[in-house]
C-alpha cells in the first residue's frame, strides 16, 4: 500500500493568508494608497514597537526605534491605475495612465471608478468582433490610451456626475486574489503588495520567535513607486538608514514572447532572485548569498544595467549613500490583472530576508576598501 503523502508544512498561518487576500483585493492606486496602508498597519502593529506615516502616506513600523544603527526592509504599496480625464456628452469616460498600466490588456475588463460617492462599477468598452472585421479598411483597431473608454451605464454627462464620478477620479481593475493548481496564486497588484505582505511576515516571525536585534529595524511600505520611486526617495531621506533590503517583483522569463537573452533566465517556483547592478552593494549582496547558501534557500541570479528600476535605487543613492540590496520574487504577467507567483517563492523570500536580518549587525563590514 502506498504511503500517504504528508501535507507540506508552511510558516504562513491562516491569519497571514487572510491578510494577504484582503490586502490584494483592496485597491491602492498610485497617490491614493491610504486604504491599503491602513490594512497593512493594522496587521503589522502587534509585531513592532511603534509606527509612523509620512506626509504622502508611506507607512513604517519600527522595532527598536531608539537604536542608532538602522536597517530597512522595504516594499512598495501602490498599484498601477487610471485617471478619468474626459467625460463625453454621451456619458463615456476617457482616461489617462496613473503609472505604467498596460493599455493592451484593458478591453472588456471590469473596473471600479473611485468617485465621491464610493465605488462605481464600469467596463472598458470595445467594439464587437463582427464590427471590427467588417470595417471599410479591413484593419482591426488596436487598443491605445486614446481609444479606450469606460462605460458605467450613464448615457449623458449629468448621469455620470450624479454617480459621483469626476475628472481625476481613479480607476482600478476589479480582479482579486485566486488560487490555481500547484500552489500558484494570481491577483491584481502582486506588484508589489506581495512585498508588503512579505516584510510584514518578517516582522511577525521576529516577534513570534522572540528575536532581539542589535539595531533598529524599519519595516517600510513606500508609496508612489510606480511613477518614479517617489515614496522611497522621501522616506530614505527621513530615516537615513545604514542598510536597506528592498523586495520587489521581477519577470518570470519562461513564458512565451519573453527574450531570455535580454531579460535573463528566471522562473517561478525556483526561489527569490538576486540582482547584480551598480545600485546593488556587492558586499551586502554577498552577505545575502552566504545566508541563502547556509540556510539552503534556492536563489536565482540576474543582472541589471544602469538602474534596478526599483526602490533600491532611491535608497542606494540617498543621503551619503546606503548599502542596499534587492531581493526579488519571480512574477508572471506583470502589470496585468492576472499577475501570477508561486507560494514557495513567497516563503523562501520571507525566509531569506528574515535570516539576513538576523545575520546583520552594526559591525558587519560592508566597506569596499
Amino acid at each position: 500500500m502506498a504511503a500517504k503523502k504528508e501535507k507540506s508544512s508552511s510558516f504562513l498561518t491562516d491569519k497571514s493568508m487572510s491578510f494577504l487576500k484582503e490586502y490584494i483585493n483592496n485597491a491602492s492606486p498610485v497617490g491614493f494608497e491610504a486604504s491599503g496602508q491602513r490594512i497593512w498597519l493594522n496587521y503589522l502593529k502587534p509585531f513592532v514597537d511603534t509606527t509612523f506615516v509620512d506626509p504622502y502616506g508611506t507607512a513604517v513600523g519600527v522595532i527598536n526605534p531608539d537604536a542608532p544603527f538602522k536597517v530597512v526592509i522595504e516594499a512598495h504599496a501602490d498599484e498601477i491605475s487610471w485617471f478619468v480625464n474626459y467625460i463625453t456628452p454621451e456619458g463615456l469616460l476617457y482616461l489617462k495612465r496613473n503609472g505604467g498600466v498596460d493599455h493592451q490588456v484593458a478591453p472588456a475588463q471590469r473596473v471600479f471608478i473611485h468617485g465621491k460617492k464610493g465605488n462605481v462599477p464600469a467596463v472598458f468598452g470595445w467594439p464587437a468582433i463582427h464590427t471590427r472585421l467588417s470595417n471599410n479598411e479591413n484593419k482591426e483597431p488596436q487598443p491605445k490610451v486614446e481609444n479606450l473608454f469606460l462605460d458605467c451605464g450613464a448615457r449623458n454627462r449629468k448621469e455620470v456626475e450624479e454617480l459621483g464620478i469626476h475628472i481625476g477620479a481613479v480607476v482600478t481593475y476589479q480582479e482579486g486574489f485566486a488560487e490555481l493548481a500547484n500552489d500558484y496564486y494570481i491577483g491584481r497588484a502582486f506588484d508589489n503588495r506581495v512585498g508588503g505582505f512579505m516584510i510584514a511576515e518578517v516582522a511577525r516571525l521576529l516577534k513570534e520567535n522572540k528575536k532581539k536585534l542589535p539595531f533598529g529595524l524599519y519595516v517600510v511600505n513606500a508609496v508612489q513607486e510606480e511613477i518614479g520611486l517617489r515614496g522611497a526617495e522621501m522616506i530614505a531621506r527621513r530615516i537615513k538608514p545604514n542598510i536597506a533590503i528592498i523586495t520587489d517583483v521581477t519577470h518570470d522569463t519562461t513564458t512565451p514572447m519573453v527574450n531570455k537573452i535580454i531579460e535573463g533566465d528566471i522562473a517561478c517556483g525556483k526561489g527569490p532572485s538576486l540582482a547584480f547592478g551598480p545600485a546593488v552593494h556587492n558586499k551586502l549582496l554577498q552577505v545575502v548569498q552566504d545566508v541563502a547558501e547556509k540556510s539552503s534557500i534556492p536563489v536565482q541570479l540576474r543582472a541589471v544595467s544602469r538602474s534596478t528600476g526599483t526602490d533600491t535605487d532611491s535608497f542606494a543613492y540617498a543621503n551619503d549613500g546606503c548599502p542596499s540590496v534587492l531581493i526579488s520574487i519571480p512574477l508572471r504577467y506583470m502589470h496585468t490583472t492576472v499577475e501570477m507567483l508561486h507560494k514557495s517563492d513567497i516563503e523562501n523570500t520571507i525566509k531569506l530576508m528574515y535570516e539576513t536580518v538576523l545575520t546583520l549587525t552594526p559591525k558587519t563590514n560592508l566597506n569596499y576598501l
